[in-house]
């Protein structure tokens, strides 16, 4: 299986759009995202991944095709260290390996350390990241459970 992750260029803006619709209607069932009087999500931070340099966007491609989309951010705690900031696999491609072998392409592209957190609701993911974090990382990966604004924990590694 051939993963790939192709940098997202501003002419395919509403590409990553429509799948941040697509991510967030997936997550309006462990979260409470209210629809707008159009019918759609809001997500307020997809221009700045076209505007500032510390954001990262990325299609996922599974062998040439359209599989979900990848945005990472740097220096969110102060320290240069990137933050996977939201991660999404359509549902076709699930459970294929495709998650795993995206997320190691990311971290990749940035050695160092890297920070994600995930929703204690959000059991699949927990698993994956938990999983890939373990695999990826050069010594421990530590955990922290946060309950504002709702239960989630956040992870921390190294990648060398």
């Amino acid at each position: 299986m051939d993963v790939e992750l192709v940098v997202v260029a501003e002419s395919d803006k509403a590409v990553l759009a429509n799948l941040v619709q697509l991510y967030q209607h997936d997550f309006s069932e462990i979260r409470d995202l209210p629809l707008t009087r159009h019918g759609t999500f809001t997500y307020a931070y997809l221009d700045h991944y076209f505007t500032e340099p510390a954001r990262e966007a990325y299609f996922i491609e599974v062998g040439g095709e359209l599989a979900g989309f990848a945005l990472a951010r740097a220096d969110v705690d102060k320290d240069g260290s990137w933050n996977v900031a939201e991660f999404f696999v359509a549902r076709g491609h699930r459970r294929r390996g495709v998650a795993r072998a995206a997320a190691r392409s990311l971290f990749a592209r940035h050695p160092g350390t890297w920070t994600l957190t995930f929703d204690h609701a959000n059991v699949g993911a927990a698993a994956l990241w938990r999983q890939v974090a373990a695999s990826v990382a050069d010594g421990p990966v530590t955990e922290v459970d946060r309950t504002d604004p709702v239960p989630a924990t956040r992870l921390r590694f190294r990648v060398a």
